[in-house]
């Protein structure tokens, strides 16, 4: 058996994140292949977020009754 040691600066911050190397493979590939985001899409991501953080979001129940369904 192999024993590492990991410097305590790598993990201080949560910093560290151990994956199988098949798994890094597979997300490599999947962010290699996406395509960027542009500023606008991230803005209104984020705006939603905030939006959401603060409660101003409808259920799809909520949506549903607006709507008629």
């Amino acid at each position: 058996m192999t024993t590492i040691t990991i410097p305590k600066n790598l993990i201080k911050n949560d910093d560290l994140i151990v994956l199988p190397r098949k798994e890094y493979e597979r997300l490599a590939r999947f962010w290699t292949n996406a395509e960027p985001i542009s500023k606008n899409i991230k803005k209104a991501v984020e705006n939603g977020f905030q939006e959401i953080a603060e409660g101003k979001f409808l259920t799809s129940k909520q949506v549903k009754n607006a709507l008629g369904l």
